[in-house]
């Protein structure tokens, strides 16, 4: 099966949502088709074309977005004045409502990858009515486990890389704390030498923890989307990705039952290293409308073959219903 060819918008621009953020949107696909916003990781990768690929597009409406402070969204988070502190979850939820009313569309199937689900998640817990079904891959809820996972634990399991990231933090940081908000402090310095040198050590890091084989990942060698990666991340994981108290419970798995009613559909590669903590396994039966697919020697990324055909299976069935 695998993804559908590539295609370009129809129709794009620039919404003004409030706090200085102009975040840029496009639609693609068929113009009267099934609505569909599809939502990128990182937080702070931005939507690349590949996102077109994984619906119809005789049958969907097809929208993109770059989220705040990433892609083509102004102002950019590599530039040191941007204001992060109104780039939050609840600022995303609400600029998906904005765009959602600017765009005419009543419920839309909301699809997400890694952080794109938790956001996801979020914003059908929030505003389950607007939201038709999810399609979820790479699936994460945000809590303080998961982010535990993704340094200390990867760390026994790297030992070599997470010494050299740890190597370019302060000396006197707790090496039991929250390493992705000490990291942010020095994204934060005035210097910007601090800064390139901790989104490397950042982005080196997440590269080391790619399951076999080990590979480069050519958009962190580029010197703003690294530095507006590393900063949007550790300021997500730093703060409790900004879901409240209660997180290290996890927040989107407490308020699963607000799901009620939502079907979904889980891919899940079984090298993802999110399993490590069963995140989608408990999601799924705290969550009765979902189906959980779970796809063998697969990792984190939807575009491999076996992934990417459970999840074009997954939104071709939604269009068919």
């Amino acid at each position: 099966m695998g993804l559908y060819p590539e295609i370009e918008p129809y129709d794009q621009g620039m919404l003004d949502v409030g706090d200085g953020n102009r975040v840029h949107w496009e639609t693609c696909g068929n113009p009267h088709g099934k609505p569909a916003v599809m939502l990128h990781g990182g937080p702070g990768s931005g939507c690349t074309p590949g996102y077109r690929r994984y619906c119809d597009p005789a049958a969907y409406r097809i929208v993109l977005l770059d989220q705040r402070g990433c892609g083509r969204s102004t102002p950019h988070a590599s530039a040191y004045g941007t204001d992060m502190s109104v780039n939050t979850t609840a600022h995303l939820i609400a600029d998906l409502e904005l765009l959602r009313r600017h765009l005419g569309i009543e419920r839309w199937l909301v699809w997400g990858a890694s952080w794109g689900s938790v956001l996801a998640l979020r914003y059908a817990q929030t505003h389950p009515s607007a939201v038709s079904e999810l399609v979820l891959t790479g699936v994460a809820t945000g809590s303080n486990p998961e982010v535990a996972l993704l340094t200390h634990g990867l760390g026994k399991i790297f030992p070599e890389p997470f010494e050299r990231f740890l190597a370019e933090l302060p000396e006197d940081i707790d090496r039991d704390g929250n390493l992705a908000a000490a990291c942010n402090r020095l994204l934060e310095s005035p210097d910007p030498a601090v800064r390139e040198r901790a989104a490397r050590a950042w982005t080196d890091w997440e590269t080391a923890t790619i399951p076999a084989p080990p590979r480069s990942v050519p958009r962190y060698e580029d010197p703003a989307f690294r530095m507006a990666f590393a900063r949007t991340v550790t300021h997500y994981f730093g703060n409790d990705h900004f879901l409240g108290e209660g997180n290290d419970e996890g927040v989107v798995l407490r308020d699963a039952h607000l799901l009620k009613g939502i079907p979904g559909t889980l891919v899940q590669g079984s090298l993802d290293f999110g399993n490590l903590l069963g995140t989608p396994w408990r999601l799924h039966h705290a969550w009765p409308d979902s189906e959980l697919i779970t796809v063998s020697q697969a990792g984190h990324d939807a575009g491999t073959p076996a992934m990417a055909d459970a999840l074009v299976t997954a939104t071709d069935d939604y269009a068919r219903r």
